[in-house]
Order: structure tokens, then sequence, then C-alpha cells
């Protein structure tokens, strides 16, 4: 294992291999996120997979150019994905500068350029910009510390302005650990702000990690849809995503 030292107080950034895996570690053994060595581009962790779902519900046709927002950097793993894979406009915010720096050493995050750019900043202070209202179609949250124990930005407010900042057809991803209580308070935070009829969740992984869909504008895709694209992403990116819809449902059937 590799160490970065402190910057600003914040937690150390290091990173660990196991095969052709890296993690990324913020000064405790928790994992805040990984990449395969020799496809860097590539999604590896079950959890953050499932964090692509809003892929079945965007009209494939506008998927190249729309713009992909991520709010905690992690191993840059869903900003990479998105820019690389999906050809996609990408903005991650991100508070600490050391992960920044081990996502460009370490993690093959490319330099910013027209499609790609990192805002080192608090989310929750960024996302209240004039500039990021209302353009973001794919919208990645998960903000948790280094000890991985509740979510950084976790109020009604907070998702409010998640909300404002999507297009009419976009959604938000949240990654809520856990089936604790604190999942349970986060739920309805976000089904106070969406609506209930706008919130869709996985079963969580085997780790505990559940995945929560919003949309700005509820739909109900018919189910040949969702297989349809289901299985096109199954081919295209070896994700199981066909299995995704026996385990990802809408809170309340519209």
């Amino acid at each position: 294992m590799m160490r970065k030292s402190k910057s600003n107080q914040r937690p150390e950034v290091n990173f660990s291999e196991h095969g052709n895996i890296r993690y990324l570690h913020l000064g405790t053994p928790w994992v805040q996120g990984s990449m395969l060595i020799n496809k860097p581009f590539d999604i590896e962790l079950e959890y953050v997979q499932r964090m692509m779902v809003g892929l079945l519900f965007l009209d494939p046709d506008t998927v190249q150019g729309a713009h992909a927002m991520q709010l905690g950097l992690g191993a840059a793993t869903l900003t990479k994905f998105c820019y690389q894979k999906l050809k996609m406009t990408c903005t991650a915010i991100e508070i600490n500068p050391g992960v920044l720096h081990a996502c460009r050493g370490w993690f093959k995050l490319p330099p910013d350029e027209a499609r790609l750019r990192v805002v080192l900043a608090d989310a929750g202070q960024e996302i209240q910009k004039p500039e990021w209202q209302g353009t973001v179609d794919l919208l990645h949250v998960d903000l948790y510390d280094h000890e991985a124990a509740l979510p950084v930005l976790d109020s009604v407010e907070f998702y409010a302005d998640c909300r404002a900042l999507l297009t009419e057809q976009g959604c938000m991803t949240v990654n809520l650990f856990g089936r604790s209580s604190s999942y349970e308070r986060s739920l309805e935070k976000i089904a106070q702000v969406f609506r209930e009829d706008a919130v869709w969740d996985f079963k969580p992984t085997r780790e505990g990690n559940t995945i929560v869909m919003a949309q700005r504008v509820p739909t109900r895709p018919t189910r040949e849809s969702l297989q349809e694209r289901a299985e096109a992403l199954e081919k295209q990116y070896g994700w199981p995503a066909s299995k995704w819809l026996k385990m990802f449902k809408p809170r309340i059937k519209l």
C-alpha cells in the first residue's frame, strides 16, 4: 500500500492492489473505489455498475453528448466510464485535492478538457450555482466519509438542490450503504423531494450497498423496453443488467 500525505487535514489517500484490481482508500481499509488495472475505463464493483441504472430510462440516442455529474469522485470510475465509454460530457465535484491527485496519478483519470471537468469544491455548495441548474441527465451521488458510516450530505435541502440540477429526462442515483434506520431516513427525504412515484430502489448488494434512483419526471417504461435496454447493456459492458429487473422496483406503482 502506498500513501499520500495529508492535505488540509483531510484523510490521507492511499491505494492497495489485489491481483488485477487497484483499490482506493481514505486512510482506512474501507474501499472507496476500484479499477481493473488492465481495463481502467470499465466498472468493476457491482454497486457501481448499478449506479448506471439510469441508462435504462434515457433514450439511447441521446446518451452521447448528454451531461453526467458525479458528486464525490472516488476512484473516478463513473466519471471515466461516462467520459470514455459513453462519450458524455462529465463534471465531477470533489472536495479533497488528494483524491483528485490519486485519480490522475494512479487511476488513469484523463486531464480536464471540453467534455471533462473536475471541480474542487464542497458539492453541497457547488451544486447551488446557477450554471448547473437543469443541465444534468445522469447525477451520481456517492458521498461517504472515510469511515463509510453515513452520507456526508443527506438533507431534504440537499436532495432538492440535486433535483434542481436535472433535465426533464434526468435521474439521480444515490449509494446508500446498509439497511439501517439511516437508510430509511435517507429514502424518506429523497421521496419527499422527488415524490414517491419517482423513486426506485434495488435490493442491497452482498456488501450492503443499496442504490436508489429518483427521476426528475416519473416515468414507467414498459417491461419490454427495460428488458431490451438491459440486454443491450449486458452485451456491451458485461454487467448483469438483465438480473437488475428482478431486484429493481419502483417504490409505488402508478
